[in-house]
């Protein structure tokens, strides 16, 4: 399990004020000495992610943060820090203390977190030290609540159930071809290795979906686009399924015959972790870019850019080349994500393979609501080549 992908994994955090005993309480649900714990206010400064298995929910990522407290100039942005964690968050802890003399603001980040439709468990720590009325935090917080210690680790088994009770069952896919594969359909998945190709393995949506081929008892073939017509030559049928690097959409389409299925593996990541259909229609605006228009692509990680690069370099020239000249475009990588997305005519995200479901749907969601276009690169470059109903029309939810 603990090779399981962060991104696949349900993401747990922690929230309250300083001092509530947020790293105690991680260190006492993992079992181990994950978050360091200090009896000084603001110890943990920058959000603390920890990998593990947690029975019997599976695999998740534990996130310890700053106080929702801090102070100062500082403690202003561990706050931010604290907020992004939000974006990324499947099921949130709200922790309280005996003292609820003062509880605006876990009022404050609760009614924050109940807006995001995130699920909220109350856990009321340091009950070695007082008890609480749980009444009273009823009216204003309706949610669960687990009284525990993680001093003495007193009711920890019961706050790991309420964690399984509560735990969104939807947070991912269950599968990213599986729905639309049948056992034994022989499924071609066209790998090139060029610059941009990690030395000595596959990129990690590529051995997402083999596995998840195999997993559904299909038959994975993988070639490099340079021997894609000699082993459709070699084959004695055609193949079920073809699913190819978007970047080489133009190439591929031409070799793979109309009666064949074909996507990419952009495309069945932005299906898997967002939602198609989303990015479908913001890809057609793609037709609407004038010269001098605002277009923001953001993607999940932060990489180094090599020579050709598909969103420093590729991206902004094909979507340059449609809209017929210059267009004012934004890179952002990693987890920083503009609140204010008015100014955008557009936004292009990358496959999200680092990002959970949550994150990514985050982001759709505030373009959403803001009614700004957003498409992901698998979608953006099949509408280029005019060939985006072909890569999606075998999903049900576009029909």
């Amino acid at each position: 399990m603990l090779d399981t992908p962060k991104a696949n994994r349900l993401h747990i955090a922690i929230f309250g004020k300083r001092n509530a005993g947020k790293s105690s309480l991680i260190n006492a649900i993992t079992g181990q000495e994950i978050a360091l714990v200090s009896e000084y206010a603001g110890t943990t400064t920058d959000p603390v992610y920890k990998a593990m298995e947690l029975l019997p929910i599976g695999p998740v990522v534990m996130i310890d943060t700053a106080g929702l407290d801090d102070e100062g100039e500082i403690g202003e942005l561990r706050v931010k820090k604290t907020k992004e964690v939000m974006d990324k968050t499947d099921l949130a802890l709200l922790v309280f203390t005996p003292d609820t003399s003062k509880l605006s603001l876990e009022q404050e980040w609760y009614s924050e977190l109940k807006e995001r439709n995130i699920p909220v468990i109350g856990v009321v720590n340091r009950i070695d030290e007082g008890d609480v009325n749980l009444e009273a935090l009823k009216p204003d917080f309706h949610i669960p609540f687990i009284k525990v210690s993680a001093k003495d680790k007193t009711n920890i088994g019961k706050l790991k159930e309420a964690i399984q009770t509560n735990a969104p069952m939807d947070f991912e896919r269950p599968t990213i071809v599986g729905d639309i594969i049948k056992p034994k359909d022989l499924v071609v998945l066209v790998a090139p290795q060029d610059i941009q190709a990690p030395k000595g393995r596959l990129i990690l949506p590529q051995v997402q979906i083999i596995r998840d081929v195999l997993d559904n008892d299909g038959l994975a073939l993988t070639v490099k686009d340079s021997e894609l017509e000699d082993i459709l030559k070699a084959l004695n049928r055609k193949p079920d399924l073809v699913i190819t690097d978007s970047q080489i959409f133009h190439k591929v389409s031409k070799i793979i015959t109309e009666d064949v299925p074909l996507t990419s593996f952009s495309i069945l990541m932005a299906r898997y972790k967002g939602e198609l259909s989303s990015f479908s229609k913001g890809a057609k605006a793609i037709s609407d870019l004038k010269p001098g228009d605002k277009v923001l692509i953001a993607e999940a990680c932060t990489h180094h850019a090599l020579q050709g690069d598909i969103g420093r370099e590729k991206m902004p020239n094909w979507l340059e080349e449609k809209a017929g000249g210059k267009l004012d475009i934004t890179i952002n990588a990693g987890v920083d994500f503009p609140e204010d997305l008015s100014e955008y005519k557009l936004i292009v995200h990358c496959g999200s393979c680092m990002f959970n479901r949550k994150q990514l749907m985050t982001r759709v969601i505030r373009a959403m609501e803001q009614n700004i276009p957003i498409t992901n690169y698998g979608t953006a470059i099949a509408y280029m080549n005019g060939i985006l109903d072909r890569t999606i029309n075998m999903f049900e939810e576009i029909k």
